[in-house]
């Protein structure tokens, strides 16, 4: 059978076969049609060995209820994104599980103009009709199914964000860690200057070089040789479906996502001053700082794509960025992007004779970062309660946009509940003092742990 367990907060991600497999496909594809009763959808898959036959049921849930279905093949998320505009099309779910393990599949789901569906948008009406039996049946004048590439249109949507002509011929290790990301690589490599240093580069669905993520210490090691033996300029690496991009730089140190946001926002705000800025609340000093500069306004949004993308629109911000290393554009239909943001970090090389480590490292210093710390804890609303009994009395400010926020003079915190998994993720940061830093790290780490 399959379990509606793999039903999340913002997506569908589940074992396969056990939870999410071809049956649970097919009915997710008739649900989608009675809730956002589009004529046209675009699919796509991941490099997932279970994504063609997963991709194939949803299709023909679609097509037996009426809808028209394009299908692009193996594909990141963001290609979905780019292909539903594109092919003006009312909606399109990419079947992915992004970084999960092999055997995990999963669907992210958007309506027209790419805007997500999730938990409050149209995802649990999907759940409940399956889950009630209450789906369409099959009707005589089904949809029809065409098979689209839109690669070529995609990757010169992509170099719009950039001027091709002020590039530099920059050496860059790029491993994708055998996801599919390589693919748009490959498409834009000829329109640019740059010598690619090529790492687990194959689309494999077995990973063969474990998991896509390189958030995990263990996956950073091959980049990292990579650039030193090569004396590249810098490394990227993505997961699975590639919406996320993480950078080293060039000595090979991995850069916490949280400084790339304040550097993004500086990028896009170099080029439309004023604008409004969309941040996740976790860790954000620095990113303030950086819009402080400007007129810009910096905005504070619940983490989370769907939060994100939706504060963007309400407010028709420039850029959003998440710690976690979604960068989102407005000029992307307000989606996160996997290959724009290394295109505007190249491009901003290319215009000055600074390292990509220096770019940082003044961020570094005068905001330090635990880094996200994950702990596993029976109940998180107790723990969350007793940290505010034990810290706001003293705190300038608390806050709940996402979580626990607790801020003071020269330190802060952020405690929340992870949307996917039965975790606590933890932030700290100072204003320049790598000591404070550890000793309030230490001690609301083992203030988690004692309760």
């Amino acid at each position: 059978m399959y379990s509606l367990d793999c039903f999340k907060a913002y997506d569908i991600r589940g074992i396969v076969p056990e939870q999410l497999n071809p049956l649970l496909a097919y009915k997710i594809g008739q649900a989608y049609a009675q809730v956002l009763t589009g004529d046209k959808v675009v699919i796509g898959h991941d490099i997932r060995l279970s994504g063609p036959d997963i991709c194939e049921a949803l299709a023909q849930g679609l097509i037996d209820c009426g809808v028209d279905v394009i299908h692009i093949g193996q594909c990141g998320t963001e290609e979905i994104y780019f292909a539903v505009p594109h092919y003006n099309a009312d909606g399109g779910i990419c079947v992915t599980a992004s970084h999960n393990p092999a055997n995990y599949n999963g669907m992210k789901i958007v309506g027209k103009d790419s805007v997500p569906v999730s938990e409050k948008t149209g995802l649990l009406q999907i759940k409940a009709l399956i889950e009630q039996g209450n789906l369409p049946a099959p009707i005589k004048e089904k949809g029809s199914l065409s098979f689209q590439n839109p690669r070529s249109a995609y990757t010169k949507k992509l170099l719009e964000f950039i001027d091709i002509d002020k590039l530099k011929p920059l050496k860059i290790v790029v491993n994708p860690g055998n996801g599919g990301a390589g693919e748009v690589v490959n498409a834009l490599e000829k329109h640019l200057p740059f010598e690619f240093i090529k790492v687990n580069f194959k689309p494999d669905g077995h990973f063969p070089n474990g998991v896509p993520n390189p958030l995990l210490i263990e996956n950073r090691a091959v980049t990292q040789h990579a650039i030193k033996q090569h004396k590249a300029d810098l490394g990227i690496a993505w997961d699975g479906d590639f919406d996320r991009c993480f950078f080293f730089d060039e000595k090979g140190d991995f850069i916490e996502g949280y400084y790339l946001v304040g550097l993004f926002a500086k990028l896009m705000l170099d080029k439309e001053p004023e604008s409004k800025i969309i941040f996740d609340p976790r860790l954000y000093w620095n990113t303030e700082s950086i819009i402080n500069d400007t007129n810009a306004l910096g905005i504070k949004s619940k983490t989370g794509h769907a939060f994100i993308k939706e504060r963007m629109r309400e407010e028709h911000a420039l850029y959003g960025g998440e710690m976690s290393a979604h960068h989102y554009f407005r000029d992307f239909y307000y989606c996160d992007n996997g290959t724009i943001p290394w295109l505007l970090i190249c491009q901003f090389l290319s215009s000055i004779d600074t390292p990509l480590s220096s770019l940082v490292e003044q961020y570094q210093q005068q905001y330090p970062c635990s880094g996200e710390i994950n702990l596993t804890v029976g109940n998180a609303t107790t723990v969350l309660e007793a940290l505010y009994t034990a810290y706001a009395h003293n705190a300038i400010e608390t806050e709940h946009i996402d979580g626990l926020g607790v801020t003071f003079d020269t330190w802060r915190f952020n405690v929340r509940c992870s949307n996917t998994e039965p975790l606590l993720r933890v932030n700290v940061e100072t204003r320049g003092d790598i000591n404070l830093l550890n000793q309030k790290t230490s001690e609301i780490v083992n203030f988690i742990k004692s309760i």
